[in-house]
């Protein structure tokens, strides 16, 4: 007779089926397999130099984070009795941490070794880092003095005895350590000194004309440590920067009551800083006591101790890069490159007119952020300009997207701002632009209670009469001035009727705390997103198995949400042809026989970071999606993000036209194969070498010289080539995934009663709401809960 426990067991499996790991793999796994990718740019000798030397930095940099995030928060969930599986490859939380760490090893050996042979490159070309075993008489003089007149009044040795205990290691700062021999019989002590992250941690020495030689401060003070802990003797001597988990979350935190929500995030990222250690990183040479004394400190076990003999924090690197050689930097450095202007749009005329006459799609970098930062500026001092509302997630330091917010809301106009206080290691800057915001007058909400806002959306809203327009400007990536010149991303600036309904429809919601909303033009999570993609995958189901054309194709960051992987087997499985450029994390392995045989998976990583996501639906194409969400559980079950179509056909041509080019990629392109590596893009024979992202470069410099003066907005521009990929496309007829149950009626036209925009009353909703609001007195208050139907134009929400 089968047991209770068996009886239940095996009546779980009848309700549900075993998961299918033949064509999953984990996600940490297919991260570090990424990392690598990143790491093969600073092999590649077709590559500047100094840009190979970047490529360093920044694999090391996305390690940090990787183990700050999700090795931290793995390392949470291992402590558990009943530690979670993951779906994707059945392992358990520590199970996956001891596979990370298994892989560890080889990549921090590979960063190394690449880090000295393109340093050794460097120095015979004259950018020389001295090192303090090599320094000559006339630079260790030079390295004396400076560290007499500026570094030794600034730091604080620190010695570690049963008296003076071990002091808390701030997250990612750096430290040098040495075991010290004291004057007494005690045994040997450690001692500690912080680099001052207040000082200029390159520290330029004297060199002959024509080169550029420098010093670590690191290594400032290694070369005259013998001087800092006076009567006591180091015996060895390292650097080392400790890594601890920063997976916090800030709403399981709680916020007090009566507690400013900024006030809040500001004692959470201070917390952050004595979370729990995750790794140590050690450059340099330690007694085998001394590293135990302080392995045993932070509670680490040998196994998440690094050792290495180059410098940790590479981030220097991109500081010296101004310092270098004018004679030199054609060799080291990429060719410089400016954005270009749009060729559809004419820059002396205004924006608001051309976008009535015709959507606009422009293309970062390649394309310049400068018609959006002008509209919005435009609209600022327009006075038939009544609102303004957008989300913000990461926004640049130097903004001048900010400024013209404050500029609208000084000249009156209702400015209304979402500002998602927990993007991840933005925070200290968005919280600084928030409280400049409030000030100026903005109404700033944050994002709802446990769903982060990630979605890019921005509406202006114009009173013509008693009229009212709106422009919708939407995004896949951020409103960020510096981003949009190193990021490929599309943003749509449309006049839409339909879109604009929707996009004024979501800003209430937001303002009200609603996730819930029905839309009928945009799919917006955490609600209505996965099943518009889920729809598009079931068309092409059912087109294929009624032995019709098929084809699906995705641009993305990450997939690893198991429902959109299953649903993409399954559409594989019925003949449907899948094709995905995934720059990061792909939990699905194509190419699995009887499983995933029609999926394509390629990888482009270059010279700018591939942000943009795509959806598209038809052998045509008939359905394009852009989306500032990836197919990870996060985004489409717990933020809130947009994915807005693109129906004008000239804008649609131009997406196919793009992703075209990216799958033609034969150079930075590559291909995932069946066991979830990844290895180069075969070429056919007399195929020529095609770099997606330079011929991008060329084509917006062609387009940007052929563009006629004044550009012609009455038609869509003609194109400056022909189109390399299915030109057809400009022929198709847009299709949008209406949601279901059935849509919403057709709305209203463009131009609508102003009533509800003008209505001053503000009610206070009875229930608590999700989204938080801050008041200021004398200022305009911020409306979270305003319900009824006499809602202001603060309604309109935003999101960064």
């Amino acid at each position: 007779m089968p047991s209770k426990i068996e009886k239940k067991q095996a009546a779980a499996k009848l309700r549900k089926p075993p998961r299918d790991f033949s064509y999953t793999q984990n996600r940490e796994l297919s991260w570090l397999r990424f990392d690598n990718r990143v790491l093969d740019e600073a092999f590649d000798e077709t590559v500047p130099l100094f840009e190979r030397l970047k490529f360093v930095s920044i694999f090391e940099s996305n390690l940090d984070e990787f183990l700050m995030v999700r090795v931290g928060g793995l390392s949470d969930l291992a402590e558990l009795k009943k530690q979670p599986v993951d779906n994707k490859s059945n392992m358990t939380a520590s199970e996956q941490v001891d596979a990370v760490m298994a892989e560890m090893p080889g990549l921090l050996t590979r960063w190394e070794s690449i880090f000295k042979s393109i340093e050794g490159k460097l120095d015979t070309l004259g950018v020389h880092r001295a090192r303090i075993d090599s320094l000559t008489p006339e630079e260790r003089t030079f390295v004396t003095r400076y560290f007499q007149a500026y570094v030794s009044p600034v730091i604080s040795p620190l010695v570690i005895d049963p008296r003076h205990p071990f002091p808390n290691l701030r997250n990612g700062a750096l430290y040098l350590a040495c075991g010290l021999d004291g004057a007494t019989d005690e045994e040997s002590l450690l001692g500690l000194i912080e680099i001052p992250a207040s000082m200029n941690r390159v520290v330029e020495i004297p060199s002959p004309t024509g080169t550029y030689s420098y010093i670590l401060l690191e290594d400032v003070i290694l070369a005259c440590l013998d001087s800092c802990f006076g009567s006591y003797k180091p015996l060895d001597r390292a650097l080392i920067r400790v890594t601890r988990n920063a997976d916090i979350d800030p709403d399981g935190e709680g916020v007090e009551e009566e507690e400013d929500y900024r006030q809040h995030m500001k004692r959470i990222l201070k917390k952050r800083l004595r979370l729990q250690p995750v790794a140590l990183a050690v450059s340099g040479s330690l007694e085998k006591a001394t590293l135990k004394t302080i392995r045993k400190a932070l509670e680490l076990s040998r196994r998440s101790v690094f050792t290495c003999d180059i410098p940790l924090d590479l981030g220097y690197v991109f500081g010296i890069e101004g310092k270098i050689p004018e004679h030199l930097r054609n060799e080291l450095l990429f060719t410089p490159f400016r954005p270009q202007p749009n060729p559809t749009i004419d820059m002396t005329r205004s924006i608001r007119e051309q976008v009535l006459q015709h959507d606009k799609l422009l293309f970062y970098p390649y394309e310049a952020m400068n018609p959006f930062l002008d509209l919005v500026h435009e609209a600022a001092y327009d006075p038939e300009c009544i609102s303004l509302r957008i989300t913000l997630y990461r926004v640049a330091k130097q903004s001048r997207l900010c400024e013209s917010l404050i500029d609208a809301a000084e000249n009156g106009k209702e400015v209304t701002v979402l500002m998602e206080l927990r993007a991840r290691f933005d925070e200290q800057n968005n919280i600084e632009w928030a409280e400049r915001l409030e000030e100026a007058g903005c109404t700033v909400i944050y994002g709802s209670e446990g769903f982060k806002c990630h979605s890019k959306i921005c509406q202006l809203t114009y009173r013509e009469g008693m009229a009212l327009t709106r422009l919708t400007l939407l995004g896949t990536g951020n409103f960020n001035e510096k981003t949009a010149k190193l990021y490929s991303d599309f943003m749509l600036m449309t006049a839409h009727p339909g879109i604009g309904e929707d996009a004024n429809l979501f800003f209430r919601n937001l303002s009200l705390g609603n996730l819930r909303g029905d839309y009928r033009f945009l799919g917006v999570a955490p609600v209505g997103l996965k099943p518009l993609i889920m729809r598009g995958l079931d068309r092409e189901i059912q087109r294929a198995l009624a032995g019709e054309p098929a084809r699906v194709f995705f641009k993305l960051n990450s997939l690893t949400d198991r429902e959109v992987i299953d649903k993409i087997a399954e559409a594989s499985c019925a003949g449907v042809r899948v094709d995905m450029i995934i720059r990061g994390i792909s939990c699905l392995k194509p190419g699995v026989p009887g499983k995933t045989e029609n999926v394509h998976v390629r990888s482009i990583v270059g010279r700018f970071l591939e942000h943009a996501r795509v959806y598209a639906f038809g052998v045509d194409s008939d359905m394009i999606y852009l989306s500032s969400a990836d197919m990870m559980t996060r985004n489409t079950e717990h933020r809130v993000e947009i994915a807005f179509p693109v129906l004008d056909p000239t804008c649609r041509a131009l997406v196919h036209e793009y992703m075209g080019m990216q799958l033609r990629d034969n150079v930075k392109a590559r291909s995932l194969t069946s066991d979830g590596t990844w290895v180069p893009v075969e070429r056919a024979e007399g195929e020529k070498p095609f770099n997606s992202q330079e011929a991008l470069l060329e084509r917006a410099y062609r387009n940007a010289e052929a563009a006629p003066e004044p550009a012609i907005e009455a038609e869509p521009a003609p194109e400056a080539e022909p189109q390399p990929v299915a030109p057809k496309v400009q022929e198709v007829q847009a299709t949008v995934i209406e949601p279901e149950p059935a849509p919403a009626p057709q709305p209203d036209p463009q131009v609508t009663k102003p009533a509800p925009e003008t209505s001053a009353r503000r009610d206070k909703p009875a229930g608590k709401t999700k989204a938080i609001e801050r008041h200021r007195p004398g200022r305009v208050r911020m409306g979270l809960g305003l319900i009824g139907l006499g809602l202001k134009t603060l309604i309109t929400g935003k999101t960064k």
